[in-house]
């Protein structure tokens, strides 16, 4: 990703939907500088601890006069979270994309990079009337509506078609790679540390016993004993990309 957007001293580079602030921590250890903007309090308070400039704020609202021009914008993980289910079912999705890539064409000069990593429907998606939490058990309808409630309010892009689509005329495509492989592993890892006991972690979840006991659908998310985004990336329910998009020349006269 530093090589094909170009993170490097006396970059400016925009993190939308930040995080925890790994990504700003690389660009300021590159010599670059990061804006970052995330809705979660708790990770801005953390950047901003580690002197990471984060803002409280709706990556789909960013423009140039909110905080100016970048030589290159990144998101990791969040445009998976930009349109929700009642967007999808209200027929907003594509308008809502084509928004912001129309945002982040305005921070960016001509030729500026845009890198988007995001999870998508893949090419085995059943159609969305399908997903019931009351289908049979292990079926594509039952580990998706199980995937909706350990992630709600995500609708993703069907495919990396719509988002390519949703570029246009603002971006071209340089370049894609499906990551789908290496987040099964990434899954697996997690897992497996997860599992591993200590101390600190049997804490944490008895502070979730409140929620576990009053939550029928915290219930059924976390004590399943499955992971539902696993077995969805395993059945091409589900694909993860890696695109870098190209900010078009701007037309004049």
């Amino acid at each position: 990703m530093a090589e094909q957007i170009g993170i490097g001293p006396g970059r400016r580079i925009l993190d939308l939907g930040c995080g925890w602030g790994p990504l700003l921590a690389f660009i300021r250890s590159r010599g670059g500088r990061g804006v970052g903007v995330t809705l979660s309090s708790a990770q801005a308070a953390a950047c901003r601890r580690h002197g990471l400039d984060v803002h409280l704020q709706d990556a789909r609202e960013v423009s140039r006069d909110t905080f100016g021009p970048f030589d290159a914008v990144a998101s990791l993980g969040a445009f998976e979270h930009f349109c929700s289910p009642e967007d999808h079912r209200a027929g907003r999705q594509d308008d809502l994309y084509r928004e912001l890539f129309a945002r982040i064409g305005g921070v960016l000069p001509d030729r500026g990079r845009f890198f988007l990593q995001t999870m998508v429907f893949g090419r085995n998606m059943i159609p969305a009337e399908r997903i019931n939490i009351r289908a049979s058990r292990d079926s594509d309808a039952w580990y998706l509506a199980l995937m909706g409630r350990q992630f709600p309010g995500s609708w993703l892009p069907h495919g990396q078609e719509q988002i390519i689509r949703s570029a246009e005329p603002h971006f071209g495509l340089v370049s894609s790679v499906s990551g789908r492989l290496d987040y099964i592993e990434t899954i697996r890892q997690w897992r497996k540390r997860f599992a591993a006991p200590s101390l600190k972690k049997t804490l944490l979840k008895l502070q979730l016993l409140p929620r576990w006991l009053t939550s029928a659908d915290f219930r059924l998310a976390f004590t399943s004993g499955v992971s539902a985004n696993g077995v969805c990336f395993e059945r091409e329910l589900l694909d993860h990309y890696r695109l870098v998009f190209e900010k078009n020349p701007s037309r004049s006269g």
